[in-house]
């Protein structure tokens, strides 16, 4: 782990696995921190803190830019390295790595036009509003955009003026530690930037406890952001929670049916469906439904799933062993139930090297009952269950069956339409005519339990801020 800039392998000396889950190779050892390295991390992070924070905003921001130039120098190596320790095919490793670049070249220059205000209020005199950084904070991600969360977390509370405790995924860290030396051999001085990695249990509870913490900001699971608000309460710590999914894709009758089929593809299988804000719900108007599903299943079919390294694999593994069980028991249970119709996939491949990795094939499910639990929870693995609706009252009401809400789509050639289901879908990012894609500018959270606050934009960085009065007398 990273701590005042040196590398440390943990006061308990006790280390843990990373393993391809394409292959079940070992890939390294990281260190399996402790409570007591957290608290190290902290010290580290509060006696950094004063030298960090009075730095003048563009020296704060020269550092994160030439850490990102080194990024994009050295993406091939990086992406190598994601996909070893993730599984995601090596283009997609590519393109997340450049992601971090673009996060960090976003926010290098914004704390430069950070400005307060002045009042001049009589009687009481003149009033000046000025920010400050939070403090120490801290960032608890998830293995399945190690990268790109990583700068999400990193670039504002940085930028800002804060120091930062980080804790990556115990399935994915070693992409996380890559970066984190990057940003320290680009001029990040030592502790602003501080990596435990360890479980979730131990670490990431003893980040979200610590009374020195100003801020935690974690992406994950709905169950696991309930836990970190409870823990944060009792220090009145802000939080940011971005947390699970179930995105519907709703396509209607004037969509383009080719336009729709590929951002459906790339929605769903995109990272083998282990994306927050992947389509996880697909809604079609009956009247093109017929030809979509059928394009839709011959393109689905035609995906190459493989190690993540190799020439044309278009989706890796899923992330362990236990995720693929969890899938099979879950598709297991709707085919047993006969509540759908599997279409395509459905299963393990055969053969080839596959039953050494965490492979599944990419699925597709219709004829399911509106109840049914591919519907209304989160399922994070490559399954796009598929129903038909009458129309845009009916899908617009789908779309919000659900007590997530963080992503939509709509497809559709009018404007009216997509504003209509813009405005009345509960989601906190509505794409129309595409799916996925979100640049560093664009605010990105959740509505109902997919979460609190918003990463991204120019407000996220405000977020690691707090605004102070000062009233002069005149």
């Amino acid at each position: 782990m990273l701590i005042r800039g040196e590398w440390t392998d943990g006061c308990n000396e006790e280390t843990f696995e990373v393993r391809n889950p394409a292959t079940a190779a070992l890939v390294d050892r990281a260190p399996l921190g402790s409570a007591e390295d957290v608290g190290n991390a902290v010290d580290a992070a509060d006696e950094a803190l004063n030298g960090w924070s009075v730095l003048p905003p563009r020296d704060r921001g020269r550092i994160l830019f030439l850490a990102a130039r080194t990024v994009r120098n050295r993406s091939a190596e990086l992406a190598a390295l994601l996909t070893a320790e993730q599984g995601k095919p090596f283009q997609e490793a590519v393109d997340e790595i450049r992601g971090f670049a673009q996060v960090l070249e976003y926010y290098h220059a914004l704390p430069a036009s950070l400005h307060g205000g002045y009042l001049t209020l009589p009687p009481y005199g003149h009033a000046l509003v000025a920010h400050r950084p939070l403090g120490v904070c801290g960032a608890i991600i998830p293995w399945n955009m190690p990268a790109i969360l990583m700068a999400w977390k990193v670039g504002p509370a940085l930028a800002a003026g804060n120091t930062l405790v980080l804790k990556p995924a115990c399935a994915a860290p070693l992409t996380c530690l890559a970066l984190a030396g990057i940003l320290q051999d680009s001029g990040l001085p030592a502790g602003v930037l501080n990596v435990v990695t360890g479980s979730g249990e131990t670490v990431g509870r003893a980040i979200t406890r610590h009374p020195a913490i100003r801020k935690v900001s974690f992406t994950g699971e709905v169950e696991t952001g309930r836990q970190v608000a409870m823990d944060a309460a009792p220090t009145m710590k802000r939080v940011t929670l971005e947390l699970g999914g179930s995105d519907p894709m709703i396509v209607c009758d004037d969509a383009d049916i080719a336009d729709a089929v590929e951002g459906a593809v790339r929605g769903r299988f995109y990272n083998c469906g282990q994306t927050c804000t992947a389509v996880k719900r697909l809604y079609v108007f009956e009247s093109v439904a017929e030809e979509f599903i059928r394009r839709l299943t011959a393109r689905i079919a035609s995906l190459q799933v493989g190690n993540g390294m190799e020439e044309g694999v278009d989706m890796g593994p899923l992330i362990n062993g236990a995720a693929r069980e969890r899938l099979i028991r879950l598709v297991d249970a709707v085919r047993k139930r006969g509540e759908g119709r599997i279409v395509t996939g459905g299963g393990v491949p055969g053969g080839g090297g596959y039953e050494r990795g965490s492979f599944y094939l990419p699925t597709l499910v219709t004829d399911l009952p509106s109840d049914s639990v591919l519907f209304s929870e989160e399922v994070f693995g490559p399954v796009l269950p598929v129903a038909t609706v009458s129309d845009l009252d009916d899908a617009i009401e789908q779309a919000n069956s659900t007590r997530y809400g963080l992503g939509a789509s709509i497809w559709t050639k009018n404007i009216e339409t997509a504003m209509r289901a813009a405005d009345e879908i509960r989601a906190g990012i509505v794409w129309v005519n595409q799916h996925l894609r979100i640049p560093p500018e664009v605010p990105l959270g959740g509505v109902k339990e997919s979460g609190i606050g918003r990463e991204n934009g120019y407000r996220a960085l405000e977020r690691y801020l707090e605004e102070r009065a000062i009233l002069i007398k005149p």
